[in-house]
């Protein structure tokens, strides 16, 4: 499965957006909502009626895009074919249990101890009831819905463990329920999410050891659970390697010269901001020397780790590190254009 060139990864990531469903998740902080924003984007501008789906009360990608945010639940248009929501599990499970209710309000119901028994005396159950409010935006539920429902969701999951319990959820209720429409929807939620012509799923990582374990763990998972694999590892904020062979030699040289640096290149900490450093000039090039070689210390183990992925035959796209004040739609659409483009 491991890509070999620019063609390849052009043809993988139409093939991913020609799904119904595309998982993003990885570890927390590693920039899924960045990647699955870019997804959505893309695969809006290939044509698809695309909604970007956020798990918990914040919605992020209406202020990426300029929009005013809309409360839990209700979809806001972002531009053309791209849309978001939000879904907030508590917000949806004590919407379902209302139905059941009757007149009771949802916020009533929210805040009284028999939803927080219910919650804690079913877990998953919140889980399921997002799975489902997902599966409808895909229009499965209802066969004169689909003109309208999108043809593309893209979900922007909760980090690892919660993402698979997410996903897990359809089979635990299904075990469950053997007839009745909560049975019929977690037949249909697990055909959806097991099928690989219609579902992938994507890892998103840092290159740091702790993010790649998770992408690992998350393959484990997926297989055990769902009987899926990973369609890719998308490794975000990728630092160039600056500097050749050659150029590495002339930087150990030029702080092997330096004065108070005893002929160690390591040992700079004379050098740096000291009396005995000598002059500001001499400062200013320790600094610019310890700069340098930390910069390409932590590009070269980002690459390690990028290799320690290809070994387990991954595919793997790199997003480069996006320089700049903050995220904006600028560098999300740079960031699009990257993962069409990117040799894994």
């Amino acid at each position: 499965m491991r890509a070999t060139g620019l063609s390849h990864t052009a043809t993988a990531m139409q093939s991913l957006t020609d799904r119904k469903l595309l998982v993003i998740t990885g570890k927390g902080g590693v920039g899924k909502t960045t990647i699955a924003s870019a997804l959505g984007l893309l695969a809006a501008r290939r044509g698809r009626r695309t909604i970007v789906v956020e798990v918990g009360e914040e919605s992020r990608l209406p202020r990426l895009f300029g929009v005013t945010a809309p409360r839990p639940g209700v979809e806001c248009r972002l531009e053309e074919r791209l849309s978001s929501i939000s879904i907030d599990p508590d917000r949806a499970l004590a919407e379902w249990l209302q139905v059941l209710g009757g007149r009771v309000s949802g916020r009533v119901l929210a805040s009284s101890g028999t939803f927080q028994y219910f919650a804690a005396a079913a877990p998953g159950a919140k889980e399921l009831v997002t799975m489902t409010k997902i599966w409808r935006l895909l229009g499965e539920e209802a066969p004169r819905s689909r003109a309208r429902a999108h043809e593309l969701v893209v979900l922007d999951a909760p980090a690892t463990g919660h993402a698979l319990g997410l996903l897990g959820s359809p089979h635990t209720f299904g075990a469950i329920a053997r007839v009745g429409p909560i049975a019929r929807q977690t037949h249909k939620l697990q055909e959806l999410l097991q099928s690989p012509a219609r579902s992938a799923y994507l890892a998103v990582a840092l290159g740091t050891e702790m993010a790649v374990t998770e992408a690992l763990e998350l393959q484990e998972g997926l297989r055990s659970g769902l009987g899926r694999e990973l369609a890719a590892v998308v490794v975000n904020a990728l630092l160039p390697l600056r500097f050749t062979a050659a150029e590495l030699r002339r930087i150990a040289s030029l702080s092997e010269s330096a004065p108070g640096n005893g002929g160690d290149p390591r040992n700079l900490s004379h050098i740096a901001g000291t009396p005995a450093a000598g002059t500001e000039t001499e400062a200013v090039r320790a600094s610019a020397i310890a700069a340098a070689r930390a910069v390409h210390n932590r590009a070269r183990f980002q690459r390690n780790q990028l290799a320690r992925l290809r070994r387990r035959d991954f595919a793997v796209l790199g997003v480069p590190f996006v320089w700049g004040a903050g995220l904006d739609l600028a560098a999300v659409q740079h960031i699009a254009k990257r993962l069409e483009r990117l040799p894994t």
